[in-house]
């Protein structure tokens, strides 16, 4: 079993974690500030440069939420020093993606192109050499958010089977199926 809730967050240089009287945390970084509202069962303590969080009872409730928000509260750290990434491939033959203006314009075999605005506080780009498939890089402070925008974009088209084509995330295996067998 892990032991993540006990384990303490050390803090960066020109990181700043405040604890609100109402269980509410506040990271404040070089990249940006994050919010998260704490159960009112669990104590979070800062100390000098170390963050800890703490259950009041062996509870299975407790337990589970002791190493939930310590996990939440350290990808809050690492988000507001480091940000997060995630790399989308548009494969197909005709599918592009290019950016206009803040907006995501994106060719995937439909009849329409798509147009996609991301959410305040996610940065989309677009990365396209010649004779490759272009790359669309969603960043961002907040993980969930990043990996939300991620997923919502490769729905647009997630990958088929058969041939291979739609958005998959970089490094994604896509199983292939085999196609029909010619007539006997």
């Amino acid at each position: 079993m892990s032991r993540i809730g006990r384990q303490p967050i050390h803090l960066p240089d020109g990181v700043r974690v405040e604890v609100a009287p109402n269980n509410v945390v506040t990271v404040t970084g070089p990249k940006g500030t994050l919010t998260l509202q704490v159960d009112p069962d669990i104590t979070v303590e800062v100390a000098d440069k170390t963050v800890r969080v703490l259950r009041p009872t062996e509870q299975k409730r407790h337990r589970a939420m002791h190493g939930l928000y310590r996990a939440l509260i350290q990808n809050m750290v690492t988000g507001v020093t480091e940000g997060y990434r995630k790399e989308l491939e548009v494969i197909g033959i005709g599918f592009r993606a290019s950016m206009s203006g803040n907006m995501l314009e994106l060719a995937l075999g439909y009849s329409h192109p798509i147009y996609f605005v991301p959410p305040e506080g996610i940065k989309l780009s677009v990365r396209s050499e010649r004779g490759s498939n272009p790359i669309v890089i969603v960043e961002g402070i907040d993980k969930q958010l990043v990996g939300e925008v991620a997923a919502k974009i490769r729905a647009l088209r997630p990958p088929e089977p058969y041939k291979g084509k739609g958005i998959r995330y970089v490094g994604e295996y896509v199983r292939r199926k085999a196609g029909k067998t010619a007539g006997r």
